[in-house]
């Protein structure tokens, strides 16, 4: 594979890379506290198509948002129109991971003529909240809205351990997610996220609202979730999300959440044939 070509955006403010110039345009958008590392694997064999994956505001190499300024949810579905828009691509294909599948989700229900198809890892819709817990999330947020010291780790090993720790990364995932994210500081090395993005959102959809969302695409999905489960979502959240998706293909596999790193060759297919059956 030939390594991905550096991309900005936004006056520079925004990092990602392209891989491949010709074929279906896709724009592939990460998870939290991700970046666009999680999809080199994929990118090695969907060889056919033009792939661009950005890291998200305050993710890998992407300038944080600006001081004062809270990372809204909402934000980020106007960040992908915007990037599409400077992409020069009227549509595109997106593909998506977790909390990007989430922000694609919405692009797609709010923009569909800007969305060829949808292909969601672990990410078929936002995370949801009863409306009676309006007021306690609220209350959350505004409690940790505090920055804190941030950790640093007494090597890039420690560092690549302590981001696989409690979750279902594999040390040569993780190494892929700190080449664009680790920081070299006095005294050891640092996870270069914004810590901002760790702090409680106050505000969810609540579950009615989600499924209104995924009604409205228009796009077909591809919704690749993890099996087992990775407990993401209840089993019984999914179950109702699926059935409101006009068109849609599924596949389970395992892996865990960050499946796409660990099984890219079991999954790529999938997605080379949902986005070349859709982009005409």
């Amino acid at each position: 594979m030939r390594a991905p070509e550096p991309v900005t955006l936004d006056r520079g403010r925004i990092a990602a890379w392209r891989s491949g110039r010709s074929g279906p345009r896709v724009l592939a958008l990460h998870g939290w506290l991700d970046n666009a590392n999680s999809f080199l694997p994929l990118a090695g064999i969907l060889d056919t198509i033009e792939l661009v994956a950005i890291d998200f505001p305050g993710h890998g190499r992407s300038a944080p948002r600006p001081d004062g300024v809270f990372y809204n949810f909402n934000q980020y579905v106007f960040d992908v129109l915007a990037w599409l828009d400077e992409l020069a691509w009227d549509d595109a294909h997106l593909l998506a991971h977790s909390m990007g599948g989430a922000v694609a989700t919405v692009v797609a229900a709010a923009a569909p003529d800007r969305v060829r198809s949808l292909s969601l890892i672990e990410g078929l819709g936002p995370l949801s909240a009863p409306a009676e817990r309006t007021a306690a999330n609220w209350q959350r947020a505004v409690r940790r809205a505090r920055l804190r010291p941030r950790r640093v780790h007494s090597s890039r090993k420690a560092a690549i351990a302590a981001r696989a720790e409690g979750s279902d990364l594999d040390p040569a995932a993780a190494e892929l997610l700190a080449q664009r994210a680790l920081i070299e500081v006095d005294g050891g090395w640092q996870w270069g996220h914004d810590l901002r993005l760790t702090w409680p959102s106050p505000g969810y959809c609540t579950e009615s609202q989600v499924l209104d969302l995924i009604a409205a695409i228009r796009a077909p999905v591809l919704n690749i979730h993890s099996d087992p489960p990775s407990g993401l979502l209840e089993p019984r959240l999914m179950k109702l999300r699926r059935a409101a998706v006009r068109n849609e293909r599924s596949l389970g596999c395992p892996g865990g959440h960050h499946l796409h790193m660990h099984q890219a060759e079991r999954i790529a297919a999938a997605i080379r044939t949902h986005i070349e059956d859709h982009d005409q």
